[in-house]
């Protein structure tokens, strides 16, 4: 870590290592520093909240820090830089961003340098989890260290070669160059650059005024691949007699397999080589996955019950009433005035574009395994258990995603196609059916979100919120981590979930006394933390009591919250999206606008969003489609400090604003009889072409902090937070269910869920719109 001059300033220079090898390879130590809040303003300020003394982005980081030395840059004999990030690409940009920062320190141009993927090392335990927005966080100091540290090996090994003082020397475009014209690649130095043993180094990194790469805008490394079809999916891999294989999965959450009645007549079937029962259904593997879904259509399976049988969304609905805890500050009539409201949240979908899959080669006394996986080293050890093999022994490599969004984080598809690869002897290619994700997969929880704030004379006293969920699950490895740090927390005796909950919740206003709570329930249902975990629905529920307090108190909803905000990054990013949205403009009767904000992992994101509410837009009919409210218009406005990649920042942004949009009006899973209704994107209403705005303007704001912060996941709450408040001025009602259509009638006709596929279609070209 850097010295700290009296100021409290942290000076550019740090120790690293150059590790022993033939050529020339360098680590540095991992680390990231506390950003403090910024002092409140308002009457009745609201002291910090945990999450802004040190949230769970900063605790990722703290828990990678003990083994940051074993992650390496090597400058190849070709004169390329080659780096195995230790992070999960799943269409979020990180290898491009990482790619930037060794560029940057490196002075070698971007397509000089190759970015993989590293497979699973036991020896990282923390350092290998991919979420919290953490990547670009947690990596961007340590990355430029190793990167400038293998610069100066470099200009060394030059000056000993050319006899000059390595301040005389440069390096451009992987080039050292020499006065007099004497030059040498990085490849033909790397060598001599290299050391035999490990040695401690320091070095001083660039000066943000002299930064060159890091944030301009640039296209991602993987663009050519991505559109060209290049680039390489799990599914996409060729591994010796690994066949497709999808399973026959029940009929309700968890259920089991009691016995099958046709497996001879299944294992005839055209193509099919394998039928054997496990733990999560029947499996199957044939030559085609299309000879694959006609034997899973084809299995009678009587089945054992479920863990969630019989539920519904109205039986959830009361155990989460029955747990929600009390609020504790009381209104007093005479003396002031309270908002007093409950919102719900139904069940939601991951929606990542790949679904689950997974490639296993189990033998007996060693396992290989391909996914993309956020936790690989959790998903080794889980396979490893599950095969009875020792762990050295179980290779997981992981593959880049065609996105996740908190999905991958699991390692269902891994576990489940290791168990079948050794049931059946086999190298399989697992695969999951659409409906197989939204039935069984891992869902986003229901939850309720009681809210009461009080006022008097203009400002707001108190604000209480209860946070009721059905058990959200963490045992992918993020558990395990915050066990090992507790003690560094201020968490005091939380339970887990609490403690999550605590270190990622922060109410960005002057409100008074604060307080927002947790308590979940477990109802059996495979659930995972979504993109932005709580936040989307604890703030969603926030912004919309702040507009009805700034109603109730007869201020504008932008003014309100200006005045009210306790950072001086979050008033900018409001007012940028109020002057760039042009807040308050004339609209027709139907048509308004909503505003919110959304301040995580020392970063902040204001949303304003414009939505049209008319019958002639609700009214709109588009074959097996639902429409309703459209969005028409979108800006934003986000501060992450220093933005590695501004376009790349500007794509996740848009992302998370789709995210957003769908959340709040049209994206639901339905429970019934203890199963989904769902079970295909046609039935699952991610927000879609005829539902995105027609206008979406992202403003990068300039670089605040020297340091970049979160990203990944910052503009889904402010989105749906902003769609929402903007449905309540155009219809003048307050929405408590969501997404607004989930309590409507049905969109869709259920598929069946015996058989629990359905038939693949044959009108594609039909069904393009």
């Amino acid at each position: 870590m850097a010295d700290l001059p009296p100021g409290g300033v942290p000076r550019r220079r740090f120790l690293g290592y150059v590790l022993g090898a033939s050529t020339l390879t360098v680590a540095a130590p991992l680390g990231g520093q506390l950003l403090a809040p910024t002092a409140a303003e308002a009457a009745i300020p609201s002291l910090p909240g945990l999450s802004e003394l040190a949230d769970l982005n900063e605790i990722l980081t703290l828990a990678a820090l003990p083994t940051a030395n074993l992650i390496g840059i090597r400058i190849e004999d070709d004169g390329t830089a080659s780096f195995a990030l230790p992070r999960a690409e799943v269409g979020q940009g990180v290898t491009t961003s990482s790619a930037m920062l060794i560029a940057e320190e490196l002075d070698l141009p971007l397509d000089r340098i190759r970015v993989t993927l590293a497979d699973a090392r036991p020896e990282l335990l923390f350092n290998q989890l991919t979420g919290g927005s953490n990547t670009t966080f947690s990596t961007y100091t340590p990355i430029r260290v190793a990167a400038a540290i293998a610069r100066g090996r470099l200009l060394a090994a030059a000056a000993e070669e050319f006899g000059v003082p390595a301040a005389k020397l440069t390096t451009r475009l992987g080039v050292v160059a020499a006065p007099g014209g004497r030059s040498a690649t990085y490849g033909e130095l790397a060598a001599k650059a290299a050391s035999l043993t490990t040695l401690q180094v320091a070095v001083e990194l660039k000066s943000a005024d002299g930064f060159t790469v890091i944030g301009t805008p640039r296209n991602r490394i993987d663009a050519r691949d991505s559109v060209t079809g290049r680039k390489k999916f799990a599914m996409d891999l060729h591994v010796p007699n690994a066949l497709p294989t999808m399973v026959c999965r029940p009929p309700t959450v968890n259920g089991t397999v009691r016995s099958v009645a046709n497996l001879p007549e299944v294992l005839a079937m055209p193509g099919i080589t394998d039928v054997v029962p496990v733990s999560t259904g029947v499996a199957v593997r044939g030559r085609t996955f299309g000879q694959c879904i006609d034997a899973v259509r084809a299995l009678r399976v009587a089945w054992g019950p479920g863990t969630a049988e019989g539920a519904s969304d109205a039986s959830v609905y009361a155990e989460l009433r029955k747990a929600e805890l009390p609020l504790v500050v009381p209104p007093l009539p005479i003396l002031t005035r309270a908002v007093d409201l409950r919102f719900t949240f139904a069940f939601a979908g991951n929606s990542a574009l790949e679904t689950n899959c997974a490639i296993a080669d189990v033998r007996s006394d060693r396992a290989e395994i391909w996914g993309s996986l956020k936790s690989p080293v959790t998903a080794q050890e889980a396979i490893a258990v599950r095969l009875g093999l020792p762990v050295h022994e179980v290779k997981v490599h992981v593959v880049e995603g065609g996105g996740s969004f908190g999905r991958k984080l699991f390692f269902d598809a891994a576990l489940e196609a290791a168990e079948i690869s050794r049931a059946m002897g086999k190298p399989v290619k697992l695969m999951w059916h659409r409906a197989d994700d939204a039935r069984q997969g891992r869902t986003h929880p229901m939850s309720l979100s009681r809210v009461r704030a009080t006022h008097s004379l203009g400002q707001v006293l108190s604000y209480e919120q209860r946070h009721t969920s059905v058990f959200t699950d963490f045992g992918h490895g993020l558990g395990e981590l915050l066990t090992a740090t507790v003690a560094d927390l201020p968490v005091g005796d939380l339970a887990f979930s609490e403690a999550i909950f605590t270190l990622t919740q922060e109410t960005p206003y002057n409100f008074g006394l604060v307080t927002q709570l947790l308590n979940e329930v477990d109802r059996g249902f495979n659930t995972g933390s979504m993109r932005n975990i709580y936040s989307p629905n604890v703030r969603c529920a926030q912004e919309l009591v702040v507009d009805q307090l700034a109603s109730d108190m007869g201020k504008d909803p932008y003014r309100f919250r200006r005045d009210l905000l306790r950072n001086a990054r979050a008033r900018a990013v409001l007012d940028k999206v109020a002057e760039v949205g042009s807040w308050g403009r004339e609209l027709p009767d139907g048509v308004a606008q909503g505003i919110a904000l959304h301040p995580e992992y020392h970063s902040v994101v204001a949303v304003l969003a414009e939505i049209d509410c008319r019958p002639q837009t609700t009214g709109r009919q588009i074959r097996d489609a639902v429409t309703g409210p459209r969005v028409t218009k979108v800006v934003c406005a986000v501060d992450v400090g220093l933005a590695v990649n501004p376009r790349g920042l500007e794509a996740q942004m848009m992302g998370g604003i789709m995210d957003g949009i769908a959340l709040a009006l049209t994206s639901s899973l339905h429970l019934k009889d203890g199963h989904f209704l769902e079970a295909s994107w046609d039935d699952y209403f991610y927000t879609r072409q005829w539902n995105t705005p027609l206008e979406l303007d992202i403003v990068v704001m300039p670089p605040t902090t020297g340091e970049p912060g979160g990203a990944g996941e910052l503009a889904v709450a402010a989105a749906m937070a902003a769609v929402a408040c903007a449905y309540r001025r155009a219809t003048g009602t307050m929405p408590t269910t969501f997404p607004i259509n989930h309590n409507g009638p049905l969109a869709f006709e259920p598929k069946p869920t015996v058989p629990p596929v359905p038939q693949s279609p044959t009108d594609g070209r039909d069904r393009a719109y």
